[in-house]
């Protein structure tokens, strides 16, 4: 029992770094437009889902949402750092709301299927970040920030789609 306690401390702190890490980097990157419908930030941001999700299927969704609380106030503290205030509080709200959604569908779709409750729990969730960010944080700025979000919502698609493997290949190993 001891050494399953220490595993779940040491998984807790990894995925706390993890979720900070990702989030302040895409706090930088979105600040950087790739034409009008994408940015930067949009290739990392997806890794968060993949930190939650497996937070999620081997601690459970108490877990999960300790990670998800613990990265957020770190995540936002370095954003305010890294990127404008604006940016930080719109990431912090959306980020949020998005993985407590992502904990909550998770969870409840966790004994079907391996792939099913990720990636329904990640296309929720990517649809709620998405829109709610970028209409906070960009919204009457001068911005495309529409089709930034369109962009990047599908940015998200596609990084679902590539980061299933690496969850698969860790549910092989550690479950």
């Amino acid at each position: 029992m001891k050494v399953k306690v220490k595993a779940k401390t040491k998984w807790l702190w990894r995925a706390i770094a993890a979720m900070a890490a990702t989030l302040a980097l895409s706090n930088f990157l979105v600040q950087f437009p790739i034409g009008d419908w994408l940015t930067w930030g949009a290739f990392s941001y997806p890794a968060v889902f993949l930190v939650t999700d497996l937070s999620n299927r081997f601690g459970g969704a108490a877990f999960a949402r300790r990670v998800v609380y613990a990265g957020f106030a770190a995540g936002v503290l370095i954003s305010i750092a890294t990127s404008s205030v604006r940016i930080a509080a719109a990431s912090g709200s959306a980020f949020l709301c998005a993985q407590l959604l992502d904990v909550l569908i998770f969870h409840r779709l966790r004994r079907g299927t391996w792939w099913r409750a990720p990636v329904i729990s990640s296309a929720a969730a990517s649809i709620t970040d998405t829109f709610l960010f970028f209409a906070l944080a960009f919204y009457n700025t001068g911005g495309p920030w529409a089709t930034w979000a369109a962009g990047d919502l599908l940015a998200k698609a596609v990084m679902l789609a590539v980061l299933i493997a690496p969850y698969r290949a860790a549910i092989r190993r550690y479950a």
